[in-house]
């Protein structure tokens, strides 16, 4: 089967799916079947229902994944993160970037063609929808070319709505992650005037996933995606990726030809190709590492009983007869920053509290001069993140004696996931103060099985000024009874 005509041939000097004229010519790649199919529509399953599952699986009494934003409470895996804990993402993410670069240091984009979630949704969920109702490659080719007739457009009409309910389930279920499903539920039963801000948040995002997976498709990876672009930065001839055996299958020629390599031109590599690159032309940035044309090809070397692997996984300097070097500068390097990373991680992780808590001074002045004391005012707010009531006890410890409390004299009780705020205020008497000084607030639960600690400074006025201030009192006191006398 030979190229459409009307889509531009494959070569390395422009993107396949974009016309000269800037029009875009939609791809009809061809199913395959083999080894890397199956096992790439397995770990695809596989992942759609971890992906669905996760809003229904119970830890702690809460989804596996909650990202609960109106209450600013975020369940992950058992564990719960308030809007204090945001400074853990730094990690998350650089820890992510690192292992993206690690694993395309030595795999190249095995991510993409694997467990990206465009590549996943998209060629075994949306194209298995085409090719159930419109038929294999040559059918929808035919189809699309045809003239609008009544059974094109029921097939049409009926692929789109498809379509459209697939959008609305996946956008449902990405809802639950942060509402729950109980609560997509509800509204799904109540009139959309009821919770109008998620209604058009549903309506908007099903709208942008059927838009993405009807039309856009491969152009999200060529167009928008960074990743093609900068894997020429992360790669080497090292990198396994899947590439084509020029030594082995130049020159090309039909079966028989004399004198002619193991590739017998028959172009099914291109045919199968989601974004329609040639891979015997090298490595490209359209190429996602599907693995479609690996089991294409190797369908046509069985048939003509000769060896697999003219296409297959590996390393240019592998393509080359040369040895692969898997430990190299760059692999090590980004092992190492992903070994750092991940034990700043597990540090981090490690130091998250059942409870945070937080020291604010009041608004106004920084201390007050009341009397026979130096008052300072703050503001204690306490964050429980366990799903049943905790009770606090606080004290203040590392202060010099006389300093007077009020506020937190007893336990205080916070609600499962819920928070207070609470005045407390420290009191230190005139003739016992010595100027500005620090102080821990120590928080701890009842049961005393976590403690929380903050430092705070105590402030008011430089002793010497204080004691200025109270002589100038006296002398107007003593210059009073003197006049009255």
């Amino acid at each position: 089967m030979a190229v459409p005509a009307h889509a531009p041939r494959p070569n390395r000097d422009s993107v396949t799916t974009i016309r000269e004229d800037g029009s875009r010519p939609f791809m009809f790649p061809a199913d395959t079947r083999g080894r890397f199919t199956w096992a790439r529509r397995a770990v695809a399953y596989s992942l759609v229902a971890f992906y669905l599952s996760l809003p229904w699986i119970k830890i702690n009494g809460y989804p596996a994944i909650f990202l609960d934003v109106a209450e600013r409470r975020f369940h992950l895996f058992g564990l719960t993160f308030a809007a204090q804990d945001m400074w853990l993402l730094f990690f998350v993410i650089t820890g992510l970037g690192f292992s993206l670069f690690f694993i395309t240091s030595l795999l190249g984009r095995v991510w993409c063609g694997w467990a990206c979630p465009q590549t996943v949704f998209l060629e075994h969920i949306y194209r298995r929808i085409e090719v159930w109702i419109e038929g294999d490659a040559v059918a929808r080719r035919a189809l699309d070319a045809a003239p609008l007739t009544a059974g094109k457009i029921a097939k049409r009409v009926f692929k789109h709505a498809v379509y459209i309910l697939v959008s609305a389930v996946l956008t449902h279920l990405f809802l639950a992650y942060f509402v729950s499903v109980p609560e997509v539920w509800a509204m799904v039963r109540s009139a959309p005037a009821e919770h109008w801000s998620a209604f058009v948040f549903m309506m908007a995002y099903t709208a942008l996933t059927y838009f993405i997976f009807c039309w856009f498709r491969e152009q999200v990876c060529i167009v928008i995606c960074p990743y093609g672009r900068i894997q020429s930065a992360l790669t080497d001839d090292n990198t396994v990726t899947v590439g084509y055996d020029a030594i082995r299958g130049e020159p090309r020629g039909k079966a028989g030809t004399e004198g002619a390599g193991d590739c017998v031109a028959c172009n099914k590599c291109v045919q199968v190709c989601p974004t329609g690159i040639d891979i015997r032309q090298g490595l490209q940035l359209e190429c996602v590492g599907c693995t479609a044309c690996i089991d294409a090809c190797d369908d046509v070397m069985v048939k003509l009983q000769r060896p697999r692997g003219l296409i297959r996984y590996d390393s240019q300097n592998g393509l080359q007869k040369k040895p692969t070097r898997w430990i190299r500068p760059r692999t090590v390097l980004y092992a190492i920053l992903l070994c750092i990373g991940a034990g700043v991680a597990a540090w981090a992780v490690s130091t998250i509290k059942p409870a945070n808590f937080g020291v604010t001074r009041m608004i106004g002045a920084p201390y007050i001069i009341d009397g026979g004391f130096v008052r300072n005012q703050f503001l204690v707010r306490l964050v429980n993140k366990r799903n049943r009531p905790v009770r606090f006890t606080l004290a203040v410890e590392d202060a010099p004696a006389h300093l007077r409390q009020s506020g937190f004299a007893e336990a205080i009780e916070v609600a499962a996931l819920g928070e207070t705020a609470t005045p407390l205020i420290l009191q230190q008497p005139r003739q016992d103060y010595r100027g500005p000084f620090h102080f821990t607030v120590r928080v701890q639960d009842e049961r005393g099985t976590f403690h929380l600690e903050r430092k705070v400074d105590f402030l008011g006025p430089e002793a010497r000024l204080l004691r200025e201030e109270e002589d100038d009192e006296k002398e107007k006191a003593a210059h009073g009874r003197r006049k009255e006398k």
